[in-house]
Formats: structure tokens, C-alpha cells, sequence
């Protein structure tokens, strides 16, 4: 890496160096950049000016400025770039895009006129006001900080990365992974040019596999167990290959199973989330008409209400969702909640089996004082209100924002609560930062977008008489191994708090045995009431993931075909 000029910028985790030169002449940049553009990752942003990475197959070409967050423009700096041979050799390194941007940028005087007003963000009025209130972002800049977190590989990245893989015999990334893909074969065929052969591989095990491969952690699944991730400490990128091959399909409007000659036999699904729709899937391939009661006015459950909106942009949700509909023999019917507009006796009446995906809707409480006058709201109704708004800029946000809890639906609430223009955003854990659910990947990637995250700390009051003004906390420490409270306290600032310390199943139909909060289910799904099946997060025994609840209602539609047809 060459370093230029003394003032540093950190960028992409690197200490950079931002040449004090004359202009840099834009000549032909403009032209080169155009087919390069989709390469372009911000890592900074400000107002006038944001910092990007070029990359082609995840290697950093440069470093450059663009004014305006535009590349419409001609106001173009290169802030550094590889110089030397190519940084790798190969197919990528004899890419047209890397070679006309490599000399194009190696060859330029670089340059600073850079100020450092261009380099602070200048925040608007409406940023530095306190309470909660709306727009406190131009919708430029929403749109740009809520677009694809992970952009899809193209063809030729997609090749690239899995060349990398070992295809190996007995390879663990498939014993990691809850719904058991063949990842080495699917691989191979995206190496051999046959991606559409991947994706029916990806999908025969996982029919929700495109929603999975943007929000499962495979940093902690199938990509810890990778081969590669313990030599090098770079495992082959399974799920962005994954995306690769069941986007490819999906992007062809083919559905690439048929269903079996109807059986006669009909089944009520309960909740239109991702175990239901497993569930439903299975069951209607091999012939089952199946009719599934949804608690709200659209499908898809978390995957379309509790995912962080840069996780899954372009509607992908109703898109994955309409797509998996085209099997046929499955019908969904809205507003429908069990034990308002419907019950389980009357559904087992009706049908010859039942099965219940209606994920967790209890929020737990955090027992303060203060928190029923709506001073502290739920994190996943914030995250399901984003998820639906038509105009992000019409939310309202904080100033200072305040995040309790430690999983993914607090990682989610405070990157998001950031990207709408909140000022501060903290996440406060209980626990040390190694007891966080929330996924070391997800932690750093909030830490990068500027949360702060405090562990070893437990809410004990809300400040605030009528207006909310912050949160008191006490440290905590491990006490003959229980965790306690100390006397040490501290208090944030804030307008806004946000609990996401957890779900709780409710309204639980009489006569299921529970398993602490949960459902109790064989190892199959199989509830203490015959003929009922569950899984998903109601259920007890396995994660709080997607892929799990994929895994779940899948092989609980297997159960279930095999006693209806036994």
C-alpha cells in the first residue's frame, strides 16, 4: 500500500494518507469509473463527501473521495491505491473494470482539496435538536444509508469464490448448517457455470435459502466450520454464494419443484413466517392442500417485519415469498389469530393436521418505573414499523438514543436508529460482550456504523418527569455465580429507549404442554396434543434463527406426511 501526504484517514480499518498535491486531473475517470461503479463501497459519509473502497472480487483496488455522494459528477479524489503489480493475479486481475481503473489511478498526480469542513459532518438543524422527531436526514442520504449492506456477487466474483472452496468429502460446513445444504456440491456447480442447479440444491434443503444466505449468521454456522476459515482465517463466503445462486433462479420466475397428485388430505398452518411457510411448502409437494392463518394483513413473519431494512431491501421478502406460493395447493388467509378469529379445537375439527409457526409476540418487561407511560417503546415494533414505512425520512427518531439488550434485535434497533440520523446510540448489555446473542460480526458492524456498545450494566431507572431525559445504570459483576448489581451507577442521556431484551409466547391454546416458555415438541415437531405439529420460535429446543425455523418446519411436515399417508 502506498501512504501519500500527513493528514491520516481511517478507512477500511487502514491508516490512510491524503496527499497534499496539486489536482488531480479528472480526464477519462468519469468513464472509467461507470463500469466499476457497482464496486464502490462507502465507508464513510458525510454531507458533502463520501469516502469509498473500489473492489473487484472482494480485493481493494483504491481509495477515492467522491463530492456529493455521486458519482454523476466530475468531483473525483483518490485518496491512496495499490501500487506495484496488481495485488492479485489471475482471472480478477485481467478483468477489463480492474485494468482500466488500476493504470487509471495508478498513473494520477494524487491530490488533497479535501477541507477538513468537507471532512466533518455537517449535521442539519433538524440532527442537533433534541426529543424524537422526523427528518433529520435528507432522503439522499436515507436512501444511501439503507440500501444493500452486501451487495449480490456477479458472475464472475461468484466463480472467483468458489474456486476458493475445497469441496470437501466429509465437510463440516454442512453438519454446521440447521437445514444440512450439500455446500460443497451446490459450489462445484456454481464453479461449473450451473448456478440454477446450485440454487435447486440450496432450495430442496432450505426453501427460504434466499432470505437465509442475506440474514443467517454463517459466520457462526456452516463459515466457522469452513476448512479454510481455521488455515487462513478467510473461509470461502458461503452465504454470499448462496445469495448468488438462488437470486439467479428466483430472477428467472422458475419454481424448481413440482407438486405430487393431491392427496385429499388438508392441513391448517398457523402463522405465515418462515417455519409455517417451510412447513406449508413441504406439505404441499407432496400434495397436501394446505390453508394457513395469518395474524396480520401481509406474510412472511420476521423475514418481513423483523429484519433490519438493509438486510433485506427491494421487497425481497414478499418477492421470496410469492415465488415459494407458486408450488401451488396453499392458501393464506389474513387477519386471522388464533384465538380471536380462530381457535385450535376448531381447526383441528376442520382439518386432518395442524401446525402452529406463530413465532413470539410478547415483548418482555423491563420492570421499571416509567416504562408503561410509553417511555421505553419495543425494539421490534421500531424494526417492524421501519420495515413497512413508504418514507423513511417521515419516522420519528431521537437525538440520543438508548438500546437495551443484547441480541440481534438490539443490533438491529441501534444500527438503524443511527442510519435514520440519531446523533448517540448506545446498546446496553447486562452481560460481558462475550455473553452478547447478538453475533461478534453484527457487534463489530454496529461498532463501524457508530454504536457504542457498554456491557456489564443493567437498566435501574428512567429519568424523566413526563419527558423522558435518560437512563440510570448500575455495573454488574458475577456474585457466587449469580449476576448482581452494584452500587456503581451512571446515567445517558436520552430521549428515546428502545427494550429488546427478549419475546415471550402468548396466548397459548389449552392443552400444550409447555417447555419453560415454549411449546414442547418431539424431536420431530410433535406437540403433546395429537395430530399438532409446531416449531419455529414458539417452539422449544432450537435457536431464535430463520434457518432453524426453516429446518423445523420442514422436518415437521415430513412428520406429518408420514401419519397422514401411514
Amino acid at each position: 500500500m502506498l501512504y501519500f501526504g500527513a493528514a491520516a484517514w481511517p478507512v477500511c480499518g487502514v491508516r490512510m494518507r491524503v496527499a497534499q498535491a496539486r489536482p488531480w486531473p479528472l480526464h477519462g475517470f468519469k468513464a472509467g469509473l461507470a463500469g466499476c461503479r457497482k464496486h464502490c463501497v462507502v465507508d464513510f459519509s458525510a454531507q458533502e463527501m463520501s469516502i469509498c473502497r473500489v473492489t473487484v472480487g472482494g480485493v481493494v483496488l483504491a481509495v477515492i473521495a467522491a463530492r456529493a455522494n455521486s458519482f454523476a459528477e466530475n468531483h473525483y479524489f483518490p485518496i491512496a491505491c495499490f501500487g506495484g503489480r496488481p495485488p492479485v493475479q489471475g482471472a480478477v486481475s485481467r478483468k477489463r473494470v480492474f485494468q482500466k481503473f488500476y493504470h487509471l489511478v495508478r498513473d494520477a498526480d494524487l491530490c488533497s482539496t479535501i477541507q477538513s469542513s468537507q471532512r466533518e459532518s455537517a449535521m442539519t438543524t433538524p440532527q442537533r435538536s433534541d426529543g424524537v422527531q422526523p427528518g433529520r436526514l435528507e432522503p439522499s442520504t436515507l436512501d444511501q444509508n439503507f440500501r444493500d449492506a452486501y451487495p449480490p456477487y456477479d458472475a464472475h466474483e461468484a466463480v472467483v469464490a468458489a474456486d476458493r472452496c475445497y469441496f470437501c468429502h466429509d465437510a463440516p460446513c454442512i453438519t454446521a448448517c440447521p437445514t444440512e445444504i450439500d455446500i460443497p456440491l451446490f459450489i462445484r456447480q456454481i464453479a461449473t457455470g450451473t448456478p440454477d442447479a446450485a440454487a435447486r440444491t440450496i432450495l430442496d434443503q432450505n426453501i427460504l435459502g434466499g432470505m437465509c444466505a442475506r440474514v443467517c449468521p454463517t459466520e457462526t454456522l456452516c463459515e466457522q466450520a469452513c476448512v479454510r476459515e481455521a488455515a487462513e482465517g478467510k473461509p470461502v463466503e458461503i452465504g454470499q454464494l448462496q445469495r448468488y445462486a438462488t437470486d439467479t433462479l428466483m430472477a428467472k420466475d422458475i419454481h424448481p419443484f413440482k407438486r405430487a397428485a393431491p392427496t385429499g388430505k388438508t392441513v391448517a398452518v398457523v402463522g405465515a413466517g418462515p417455519a409455517g411457510l417451510a412447513c406449508a411448502h413441504r406439505l404441499a409437494l407432496h400434495g397436501h392442500d394446505v390453508v394457513i392463518f395469518e395474524a396480520r394483513a401481509k406474510g412472511g413473519g420476521l423475514n418481513e417485519f423483523g429484519i433490519a431494512a438493509y438486510k433485506s431491501t427491494d421487497d425481497f421478502a414478499q418477492r421470496e415469498l410469492n415465488w415459494l406460493l407458486q408450488i401451488g395447493g396453499i392458501e393464506i388467509r389474513y387477519d386471522q389469530r388464533l384465538g380471536q378469529q380462530t381457535s385450535l379445537q376448531a381447526l383441528r375439527d376442520a382439518y386432518d393436521a395442524v401446525f402452529l409457526g406463530m413465532g413470539l409476540t410478547g415483548v418482555n418487561a423491563l420492570g421499571l418505573a416509567g416504562e408503561e407511560t410509553g417511555h421505553a417503546e419495543d425494539a421490534v415494533d421500531f424494526i417492524a414499523e421501519l420495515r413497512q414505512a413508504q418514507e423513511l425520512g417521515a419516522l420519528p427518531i431521537g437525538r440520543r438514543v438508548v438500546v437495551i439488550g443484547g441480541g440481534m434485535t438490539a443490533i438491529d434497533a441501534g444500527v438503524q436508529a443511527k442510519l435514520l440520523g440519531a446523533e448517540e446510540v448506545s446498546i446496553v448489555y447486562r452481560r460481558g460482550q462475550d455473553a452478547m446473542s447478538a453475533s461478534r460480526h453484527e457487534q463489530e458492524h454496529a461498532q463501524r456504523k457508530g454504536v457504542r456498545l457498554i456491557c456489564n450494566a443493567a437498566p435501574v431507572g428512567i429519568e424523566g418527569n413526563g419527558t423522558l431525559t435518560g437512563v440510570t445504570f448500575a455495573y454488574t459483576e458475577m456474585q457466587g455465580g449469580k449476576l448482581v448489581t452494584t452500587e456503581d451507577r451512571f446515567t445517558l442521556p436520552a430521549d428515546q429507549v428502545f427494550k429488546a431484551i427478549g419475546q415471550t409466547l402468548a396466548g397459548v391454546p389449552d392443552g400444550l404442554a409447555l417447555d419453560g416458555r415454549k411449546i414442547a415438541v418431539s424431536e420431530t415437531g410433535a406437540t403433546s396434543i395429537k395430530g399438532v405439529w409446531a416449531g419455529g420460535d414458539c417452539a422449544a429446543g432450537g435457536d431464535d434463527l430463520t434457518v432453524t425455523a426453516v429446518a423445523e418446519g420442514r422436518d415437521a411436515a415430513e412428520d406429518m406426511h408420514r401419519s397422514l399417508m401411514g
